[in-house]
């Protein structure tokens, strides 16, 4: 036996040797990638009381705007159109970021509205994506002859592999200042129907109008000036306050170490529970920080409701990585509800049914720690109550999982993926 090695070390030392290197690599990559430590967010304000808004504002340092209207947008089926629309009604500018666009039937329609918004005279700028898009030479020049400007976040390449792990996953149209779309949903043909089977997703986008579209079009002029846009930001005057109850805050992200306000915002949000935390997301994945904001909640008699995707997913590492906390989850009492139709892609959370937070991050790391995101928080018992309806429909098409039987029912290939898969979750 000690020959044959020998001779197995003689013949393949140089591999060998690389291989080591290579495991030692992603291993300090790994262990640098681990948060120094853990954060122990409370809030003395409930989520409530009317000061919590305020609350927020002061600890991200962004301001509460009052009277948004929001508009839920339930699928493909309800938010291409009225996107479109606002395309074709643009009289001055539009200005679209996006981390998914794919060529096909609903890229194509996208593609053609910008651009004759853009031969109408319309000032049309577009970020994209170069991870997460694909666009097909046909389609970029239909945009710049027409006179779009195209500009790519973090082009890829052997100068730029220093920033090749920070994309931008912010999703947003703002229209002429006046309106702007949000949410979970790109531009692919996967989010096109009702979600009416596996190939079709179940994602939420919002219509918003009021003083906060403003803050929206400052987070698309900050990723336009980092990719060179030449253009000047166009921002109007600030608004008077809408015609609705709600007092929003609008934060948006970028790589950090430590806290991010998006990962700060979710962390009061749920320190402040005092009843009921509803959290919808795909792709899941906690750091210590998390885990100690969603344990210490259970503690304080929090009922949490957790909705994620189910088998049927995009990214079936992140939910090997996603599922190696469940049991940790579901022994502390917080109910897991896999979503079964098809991919579930809608972020939202609901806090005491006064409190939501919606943008384009999920419940994850990498959205808390790595991307470049936008999130909304929205006091206003309307708009908590229909995320709530929407919720509650969503988990009859899931299934819940008991704590008592989730060992069981994984079978060992998936426990080994699940605990392999872990320690990529500081990235996922």
């Amino acid at each position: 036996m000690t020959d044959r090695w020998q001779q197995t070390w003689k013949k393949h030392r140089k591999a060998l040797i690389g291989l080591a290197a290579a495991l030692g690599l992603v291993g300090l990559v790994i262990f640098l990638a681990q948060d120094p430590e853990t954060l122990r967010v409370e809030s003395p304000v409930a989520a409530t009381d009317p000061r919590f808004p305020d609350y927020v504002a002061s600890l991200v340092g962004s301001p509460v705007e009052a009277g948004d209207v929001y508009t839920i947008l339930r699928n493909g089926d309800e938010a291409f159109p009225p996107m479109l629309a606002a395309i074709d009604a643009a009289k001055s500018r539009i200005n679209f970021e996006t981390y998914v666009y794919k060529d096909g039937e609903i890229g194509d329609r996208v593609v053609e509205a910008l651009a004759r918004a853009a031969e109408r005279g319309v000032a049309v700028r577009i970020i994209v994506d170069p991870v997460g898009s694909l666009m097909v030479p046909k389609n970029r020049d239909r945009l710049t002859k027409a006179g779009a400007k195209l500009a790519w976040f973090n082009p890829l390449g052997f100068f730029t592999i220093d920033v090749a792990n920070y994309r931008t996953h912010r999703k947003t149209l703002v229209v002429d200042g006046e309106v702007a779309f949000t949410g979970g949903m790109g531009v692919a043909d996967y989010w096109l129907g009702h979600a009416q089977d596996k190939d079709h997703w179940r994602d939420t986008q919002f219509k918003i109008t009021g003083p906060s579209v403003r803050a929206l079009e400052g987070s698309f002029y900050e990723n336009w000036i980092e990719t060179g846009g030449q253009s000047a930001p166009a921002l109007d005057p600030e608004t008077a306050p809408g015609p609705s109850g709600a007092r929003s805050v609008v934060v948006w992200s970028n790589p950090v170490s430590g806290v991010s306000n998006v990962k700060l915002m979710y962390l009061l949000a749920i320190a402040a529970a005092r009843k009921t935390i509803d959290l919808q997301s795909p792709y899941i994945t906690t750091d210590p920080t998390t885990r100690w904001s969603l344990a210490q909640a259970r503690q304080r008699g929090i009922k949490i409701r957790m909705l994620t995707e189910g088998t049927i997913t995009d990214a079936m590492p992140v939910k090997h990585a996603s599922r190696r906390s469940y049991q940790t989850f579901l022994d502390e009492g917080i109910e897991i509800f896999e979503y079964q139709p098809t991919m579930m892609h809608t972020k939202a959370m609901i806090v005491d049914g006064e409190w939501s937070i919606i943008g384009s991050a999920n419940f994850s790391n990498r959205s808390f720690e790595q991307n470049d995101e936008l999130a909304i928080g929205v006091a206003d018992r309307e708009l908590a109550a229909r995320l709530t309806e929407d919720f509650d429909n969503d988990v009859k098409s899931s299934t819940r999982l008991d704590k008592d039987t989730w060992k069981k029912q994984r079978s060992f290939d998936g426990k080994l993926n699940e605990w392999f898969w872990s320690f990529f979750g500081e990235f996922f």
